[in-house]
């Protein structure tokens, strides 16, 4: 039997706004860090509107620079429906670009790898095909802020 190929359908691009790193320092499995999620925007054919001020991002930095994405936040469709973001993944890449990142300097995304799988919930009748849909994101980080390309998996 020949299962069919994934197709992926895009569905927003989120802009994320954020607040200073606050540093944790040593954890288990590398250094830690919160980053707080103020506020941004999300644009597309089947999701608009904007990100809450709500939520933050628990990122683990790995011995050889790996960043594990660890986030929970929220967004306001245009039209008063809010849905749940919960978002988990990997940036890495050479550690000249990683290093650049880190300085808040503007950098290729196709220099480095940041993915995510999203997991997105409402109690919104005219959004439930999120609850039962899993999301991809291709990333980029910017000085203040992150965006995400978010797509539906079908």
């Amino acid at each position: 039997m020949k299962l069919p190929s994934p197709k992926l359908d895009h569905v927003c691009t989120l802009l994320v706004e954020l607040d200073e790193i606050r540093h944790m320092g040593s954890g288990r499995a590398g250094q830690r860090r919160i980053i707080p999620i103020v506020g941004g925007t999300v644009t597309g054919e089947a999701l608009s509107g904007r990100i809450l001020h709500v939520g933050a991002d628990w990122q683990t930095i790995f011995a050889n620079d790996m960043a594990e994405l660890d986030t929970r936040y929220a967004m306001e469709t245009h039209d008063g429906a809010i849905i749940e973001i919960v978002n988990y993944g990997y940036r890495h890449g050479p550690r000249e670009v990683i290093e650049a990142i880190g300085r808040g300097e503007q950098v290729d995304p196709e220099s480095y790898y940041m993915r995510t799988h999203a997991r997105l919930e409402t109690g919104d009748a005219r959004y439930e095909w999120v609850n039962r849909t899993l999301f991809v994101g291709l990333g980029a980080r910017n000085a203040s802020s992150v965006q995400v390309e978010l797509y539906a998996l079908r």
